[in-house]
Formats: C-alpha cells, structure tokens, sequence
C-alpha cells in the first residue's frame, strides 16, 4: 500500500484508537507500585503516543502531499530513468529530444463531459537528453485542443512548480491548477493555455533550487532546454518564446523568477506565488556552488538586480501582506530595485501564510494576469 493510501491512514488511526482505548482500560492494573507495572506505563504510554504521532503525520503528509510514496520518504528507489548524452571530439553529440512518456489521466475536478468540455490530465515521464535527468509531472491540456475548430491551433504553455519537496500531484489536487484554469477559459478571463505541472527537483531527494551544480545536477538546464523541447515535441504548443511562462509557489516561486530571469529568451513571462529571491542553503540542498562566491551572488536575485543588467521579462510577485514571515518587505525591496525592460506587478492578500490556502486564494488572478502575457496559439 502506497504511503499516501487512504487505507494506511485508516490503519494507522484504527491501531491509534485501540492503543489509546487499551490504555485506559488497563491503566488500573499498571497503577500498582512495582517495577513491572512502571515499565508497562511507561511501555503503555510511548506505544500510544508513537501511534498517535504517526496517524497525524501520515495525515498531514496526505493532506500537504510532502512525499508522495515510501521511497521518497526513506530517500531510496529509483526516481526514473536517467540517460546522459556523450561527447564526440570535444564537441556536443546530437541530442534526440524523447517525446513525453504518457503513464496515466487524471480527472479534471470540476469538469464535465470529455475531453471537448473539461480538457484532459495526462500523468506524463519528462527525460531530459541535455541534462540526463527525468521526472515525472502532469500535462493539462485545455478542451480547444480536442475541438475539431481547433485542430490545427498551438497553444501557450506555461510550467508550474510546487515547492519543496512537494509532489507535483498537489498542484492537481489541492491547488488544483486545472480546475482554476478550466473556470478562467470559461468566463473569457484566460486563453486556452498547455500547463506543465511538476516538482522543482528533477534529482529527489535533494533540493537543487534549480541550479547547474558543478559536477551534479543539471537541473537548470533541464527546465529550460529539456521541459520546453520535451513538451513542444509532444504537444501542439506555439514554439514562441513570448507564448511560454513558469509560475511557482515558495521554491517553485524562486525558480521561476530564476529562469526568468537567466533566461529570458525561454521564459519572458513569470509568476512566484510567495516566492523568495535568494537560493536557500541547508542539509537538502548541500553544496550548491561548490564554494564559488560569484555562483552564489548569481543565485540571489536581488543581487541580480543590483549588479546585473536587468532583462526584458514581464514578472508577477504575488503573496499575503501580513503572516508569511519577511515576505512582504522582501518582496517590496526587490519591486524596487526593478528597472526597465524588466517589469513586476504584486498581487497581495490582506493576510495569510506560506501555504495552499493562501496560493488557492492568489491562484485565478496570478493565472488571469499570466494569461494576458503570453501571446495566442497560431
């Protein structure tokens, strides 16, 4: 049974109840003043409130969707295959981009008829031939694409990420980006748009922060050269830059003004829903920059700004006024050090923290502004 099962949830808070009910029945005879009956108290006492602190966590991992199976939890398993493209005489080897392997659908919540009506969810496999990375993610595709009026038509595309170590299956589920989107195409406030639903690390478990880290993980390239041709060699999607975006929330957020940022003629258009502005550093990360102060400065986007010239990028910095730590000043001081060509507009909620409800709030705006920068399917 898999660790996000409603059924091992339903077992751990059954074996949570006995254990709890057991103890209360038999706390009487562990009253008694011998040895025996203070380590069965003891015993009695550890047991039950180790089955109650594992019933919440399986709870709150199902509800936030922190790791999605036993294997990312444990840090073990096979996250995918990996290829990596050699060298011939000092040159780069043609790279063969593999279309997107297509592993399941999901139902679009909200939805109603087929494709036509609803669109679809395909749970897809992205491998990386630059990078030698792959991961899986989830491709929404808006009902135009299945309309015979539409048949010939290429689509905007946008790639959203969650934060870390998030699964890409809550920005199905508990933000529920398809749905929103679906709602927006309806009422005329968005245009049908292809999006790309995934984590912001291609190398679980490690949190890349979206970094070419020297000698590992080249998981800037594979958002910016890999998911983009993956996607254009699977989907009627416009081969544009100006037709593609990346929105995130908290790391997805930073990567998604990163490669904006860095690279502008792949992701003109950007979103970070509570997004922070400088790479984070810590024992999921390990060493990003392998000791190079200048890679480092080059992950802070402030320090972007200041020392940088700015790019011609459209951004939007949405977040809550109040409750998310530093966020608001944070946020105000890279709003300023902005300057033409670039451009940043904020979406602000009165107040809320760094979490789902606060992003489902910002998330149909943030996709409506997203939708009036990029340019329509040809």
């Amino acid at each position: 049974m898999g660790l996000t099962s409603s059924t091992v949830l339903a077992i751990a808070t059954g074996v949570a109840i006995l254990l709890l009910a057991a103890t209360v029945l038999w706390w009487p005879r562990l009253a008694r003043p011998t040895w025996q009956a203070v380590l069965g108290r003891i015993g009695a006492l550890l047991t039950t409130q180790l089955a109650v602190l594992c019933a919440i966590g399986l709870a709150a991992n199902n509800y936030f969707a922190f790791y999605s199976t036993w294997d990312d939890l444990l840090g073990t398993g096979d996250p995918g295959p990996v290829s990596v493209q050699a060298s011939v005489e000092g040159r780069p080897a043609a790279v063969q981009v593999v279309k997107a392997q297509v592993l399941g659908k999901e139902p679009v919540q909200g939805g109603t008829g087929g494709p036509e009506q609803s669109g679809e969810i395909q749970a897809v496999r992205i491998t990386g031939a630059h990078s030698g990375l792959s991961t899986d993610a989830y491709v929404y595709l808006p009902p135009q694409y299945f309309q015979p009026a539409h048949a010939h038509r290429h689509f905007p595309a946008a790639v959203v990420m969650t934060g870390f170590p998030g699964d890409a299956k809550n920005l199905v589920t508990r933000l529920n980006y398809p749905s929103a989107a679906l709602q927006l195409m309806q009422t005329g406030k968005m245009q049908p748009t292809v999006l790309v639903l995934m984590r912001p690390s291609p190398a679980m478990p490690a949190d890349t922060e979206c970094e070419d880290i020297p000698g590992g993980a080249q998981s800037e390239t594979y958002f910016t050269k890999d998911v983009p041709g993956v996607v254009a060699a699977s989907y009627r999607v416009s081969a544009a830059p100006a037709a593609w975006g990346v929105v995130g929330n908290s790391t997805g957020g930073y990567c998604a003004l990163k490669m904006a940022m860095r690279h502008p003629e792949v992701f003109p258009t950007a979103v970070a829903l509570s997004g922070y502005y400088k790479a984070a550093e810590d024992a999921t990360t390990g060493d990003l920059f392998k000791g190079s102060q200048q890679r480092r400065n080059e992950a802070d986007l402030l320090w972007r700004l200041t020392n940088l010239p700015q790019p011609k990028i459209s951004v939007l910095l949405a977040g809550p006024q109040a409750g998310d730590g530093s966020y608001k000043p944070s946020t105000e001081a890279f709003q300023k050090a902005v300057k033409a060509p670039m451009t940043a507009n904020e979406a602000w909620v009165p107040q809320g923290g760094h979490n789902f409800r606060t992003w489902s709030q910002l998330l149909p705006p943030s996709l409506e502004w997203l939708s009036q920068h990029l340019t329509a399917g040809a």
